[in-house]
């Protein structure tokens, strides 16, 4: 074969040297071009396309790194055996399936919303351009299982100056999401244990707890957090609690709540506390709460911490700080599970936080989740003849309890009819009764402050019985 009749663009944003590329390699996988078939010379089909020589020399060494050449010295390039070679076809484009509960609505008042349009892009995409501006083949072999020693290091610190944690890097874990964490700590705890949840609590930990086959019971709250009496009369050995700010019902647990239940924990050898520091960033008033595990003097708080909701849900990343006495379970039952987060994931957010852009971040981000709870907060003023507002200074949610006469569901279904996604509390009850009266929750994290106050003026016409 001496000419190959290809029909070039020189106008094309595709450079001249793919479109060649792109014909020859067609016509190879379609067999208009057979196995064993001579190319023409880079010289020959350079003067034939009229191109320059190293055009048609740089389409031919990509068509040879794929396979779909082969050079023989001193004869030319020949067409190889590709039965072997990939063949990826463009699929046919899928119109999604909305579920649903996939619903979109004009105002959701969801409480697990964060706001990305706040999200620092610009930095992430040059810390990224920083981690892989270098051809680093060590970042894309496996990692430590527990996480990589410089971004335990960087969480370490954090922990210590912002939440009063005490570890060491050697005792941080880290996951992809808290999901994962928290079936790892099953593996590493063992069955043998009965786990007690706050009543309301975050279902999510409590469905994956019920998953493992683990034996669950419910303990109901107080004006202080969990009521320690009722969790030593449940019979169980390991209590989830999110005390700087409980979740769902937004209680702060106070220090002597807290000395309760470590000293339950200490009764006994085997029982543990697990800490859910899930949004402690978010802080409007007064100063922060220090974390539970800041105060154990005898090893007995797992703690649990997530950039969910700090940074961004997609970025998966959730780590558990475990004490010295789990440490060898953990090597025995678990290290063998390698890490579920990539070393360049990694490696950005550690720069994120090293480089002081998670500090400007998070007061960027609280400052702009404080206005919306202030906007929200003023919005429901005219509300408060028909409900009680609590679990506000904190989070990025509150509760509204109604004595209108409405129920929950008429609550909802009512605001929904104007387009308006609230939330009930009873949804994150275990056990229903332990829900005296209808509460809504409200979200603001994902509203602009506008749609606030637009929303709330049409949930007090609606809400009005």
């Amino acid at each position: 074969m001496n000419e190959l009749t290809i029909n070039l663009n020189p106008h094309s944003k595709k450079p001249l040297y793919e479109q060649i590329y792109d014909y020859i390699k067609l016509d190879i996988q379609s067999g208009k071009i057979p196995q064993g078939e001579k190319l023409p010379s880079t010289r020959a089909l350079s003067k034939y396309l009229e191109v320059s020589r190293s055009t048609v020399e740089l389409a031919y060494e990509q068509l040879l790194s794929e396979g779909y050449i082969e050079s023989v010295p001193y004869r030319g390039f020949f067409v190889a055996q590709i039965d072997e070679l990939y063949h990826l076809q463009k699929g046919q484009d899928r119109i999604p399936i909305r579920k649903k509960d996939q619903k979109v609505y004009r105002y959701d008042f969801t409480p697990n919303g964060v706001d990305l349009k706040s999200f620092p892009y610009n930095v992430w995409r040059k810390l990224s351009k920083d981690v892989l501006i270098d051809d680093k083949t060590e970042l894309f072999r496996s990692g430590d299982p527990q996480g990589e020693a410089g971004f335990r290091n960087a969480i370490s610190n954090y922990l210590y100056q912002a939440r009063g944690v005490n570890c060491s890097p050697e005792q941080i874990v880290i996951g992809a999401g808290s999901d994962y964490i928290f079936m790892l700590l099953g593996m590493i705890l063992g069955p043998e244990h009965k786990i007690a949840f706050e009543d309301p609590t975050y279902k999510q930990a409590y469905r994956v707890a019920n998953g493992m086959a683990y034996q669950t019971v419910p303990v109901s709250l107080d004006r202080y957090g969990m009521n320690v009496r009722e969790l030593e009369e449940s019979g169980a050995d390991i209590a989830y609690v999110t005390p700087s700010h409980q979740y769902p019902t937004g209680i702060i647990m106070p220090i002597r709540r807290r000395m309760e239940l470590l000293k339950w924990s200490y009764q006994k050898p085997g029982r543990y506390i697990v800490e859910d520091d899930y949004d402690s960033e978010f802080r409007y008033k007064g100063k922060p709460i220090p974390a539970l595990q800041g105060y154990d003097v005898q090893d007995k708080v797992i703690y649990l911490g997530t950039f969910s909701k700090s940074i961004a849900p997609a970025i998966r990343l959730s780590y558990m700080v475990l004490p010295w006495t789990l440490m060898d379970a953990y090597r025995t039952r678990s290290s063998f599970v390698n890490s579920t987060v990539s070393k360049v994931d990694q490696q950005i957010v550690q720069k994120f936080i090293e480089d002081g852009y998670y500090e400007r971040h998070l007061n960027k981000t609280r400052a702009l989740y404080k206005n919306r709870h202030d906007v929200l907060i003023e919005a429901l003023r005219p509300l408060e003849d028909i409900c009680s507002i609590s679990g506000e200074h904190g989070g990025v949610h509150l509760l509204l309890t109604f004595h209108n006469g409405l129920s929950e569901k008429e609550l909802i279904d009512r605001a929904l009819e104007k387009d308006i996604r609230v939330y009930g509390l009873s949804d994150y009850c275990i056990e229903k009764e332990n829900q005296t009266e209808p509460t809504i929750l409200l979200g603001y994290a994902n509203l602009a402050e506008q749609d606030i106050k637009d929303a709330v003026k049409i949930l007090n016409q609606c809400w009005r019985a």
